[in-house]
């Protein structure tokens, strides 16, 4: 295989001829052929071969070709010789997401401003466009997708299904349905590589991850569905529990529990926007509440040791590690951000009052001079759990944020692992370098997975 980068131009000419110039012919062995299949994502079509005399690597396509196979654009671009008489040109990047609304400025709702991001970055070395699962016609085997003109604004073309798909599709519950079910599967009959297959179930990753001895020290000691038993057990050798949704997000429906000899017992969660703080005399006391507000089966719930996390200003500090696959296929970190909680807070979320730090800062101020080494450890975990899961994983995986807190003796915990992390704190001044980073590898990682990346090996 030949791989290359090239302009791809346009002519008016009917005719489905393709113009080669010369260094370009060389680069994608087609000297001497008079003809080539053009493919464009999963669609090809047949065309002639002229070779012209113009410096550097150019195709001209006639109209009959743009036409005909629904090249998007023209501009810089891949081309890759993956067999006798065949160039592929690309890669067509599809990031399949949704919106609540269908704005032709806003359709991807909260989302639209990172994934105009990820088009305007993408379109420099590839055709990149978003699309909805309604914009997939599956007989047609063509997806009307979302294009970024030159002006910023969204335009829709029609194009051949993609050469890989990353998902970030934001609702834990549709994907669930058998519509979006059946789409992931038709993408991976196709053979199209699609990563981020869905959101993680905190249950599945810390089964996988307790059974792996390489990784289980760092997670905290973790029970699914606890009974009452279970759950007294736990607090009575750790004093301090976080009981929370399987499938929550953003902190929602999490309690920290903590016991005090002679005190009670104490249970932190998030009320109405606000946090909230009860007392209980007795363990039954507690669990009746639990049990009035979520089930007597206590069901869909996660019962996790606590851990003392470093403090600044008597508030505890957690960081999301947030991890890609590069262009080579390795799990690296590609940004960190220090999370502080805000007074009373059961959790870290910015949007519960927490505040944001760089991991410098945090960890300078909490070890002082051992800060960066501490931090090199840390990363150095991340990446070792990012291995595990994916190895014990089914789908591809491109993407995770790591919940990660390190206690007062250093030792480093993992406590959840997402699948479609958000991207709040690249907004920090200092983690922005980050997020322009974090695009570029999910970028990468597509020319990987679509084969328009050299491979090592």
């Amino acid at each position: 295989m030949s791989l290359t980068f090239c302009n791809v131009h346009f002519t008016q000419q009917p005719k489905r001829v393709v113009y080669v110039s010369g260094s370009l012919m060389k680069n994608l062995n087609l000297s001497g052929k008079k003809s080539v299949h053009l493919r464009l994502g999963q669609d090809r079509i047949p065309a002639l071969v002229k070779p012209i005399y113009k410096p550097g690597n150019h195709l001209y396509l006639t109209a009959g070709i743009h036409k005909g196979i629904k090249i998007p654009k023209s501009g810089p671009v891949y081309l890759r010789n993956i067999q006798d008489g065949e160039v592929h040109i690309g890669p067509l990047i599809g990031v399949l997401s949704d919106g609540p609304t269908s704005s032709a400025n806003n359709p991807f709702g909260s989302r639209t401003g990172f994934i105009k991001q990820l088009l305007k970055q993408g379109s420099k070395q590839s055709y990149i466009f978003a699309f909805t699962p309604r914009d997939v016609n599956w007989e047609q085997e063509k997806v009307n997708g979302y294009f970024l003109n030159e002006a910023g604004r969204f335009h829709r073309k029609k194009v051949p299904l993609p050469d890989v798909v990353y998902n970030r599709l934001p609702s834990r519950r549709a994907e669930t349905t058998s519509s979006i079910n059946q789409l992931r599967e038709r993408f991976s009959r196709r053979k199209i590589p699609f990563f981020n297959w869905s959101f993680f179930n905190k249950s599945d990753i810390y089964r996988l991850l307790e059974k792996d001895t390489g990784v289980s020290r760092f997670v905290p000691e973790s029970i699914m569905s606890p009974t009452p038993e279970e759950i007294k057990d736990l607090l009575d050798r750790h004093s301090l529990i976080y009981y929370k949704p399987n499938s929550g997000s953003l902190g929602n429906g999490i309690y920290r529990i903590s016991h005090i000899a002679k005190s009670g017992y104490y249970a932190r969660y998030r009320n109405k926007g606000k946090n909230a703080l009860l007392r209980f005399n007795s363990f039954g006391s507690l669990i009746r509440t639990l049990q009035a507000r979520h089930g007597r089966s206590l069901r869909n719930y996660v019962a996790q040791q606590g851990i003392r996390l470093i403090e600044i200003d008597g508030c505890p500090i957690d960081f999301r590690f947030h991890m890609h696959k590069n262009g080579r296929n390795n799990w690296v970190v590609v940004g960190i951000g220090a999370k502080k909680a805000g007074k009373g807070s059961v959790t870290t979320h910015l949007k519960n009052g927490g505040s944001l730090l760089t991991p410098e800062q945090a960890l300078g101020r909490a070890f002082g001079a051992r800060g960066d080494d501490v931090l090199r450890r840390a990363k150095s975990v991340a990446i070792t759990l990012a291995e595990a899961i994916e190895y014990h994983h089914q789908h591809l995986i491109g993407e995770i944020g790591f919940d990660i807190g390190i206690d007062k003796d250093e030792k480093i915990w993992m406590f959840e692992a997402n699948a479609k992390p958000g991207r709040s704190i690249f907004q920090h001044p200092n983690l922005r370098a980050e997020g322009k980073a974090s695009v570029e590898h999910i970028l990468e990682h597509c020319l990987y997975l679509s084969r328009f990346r050299r491979r090592e090996g």
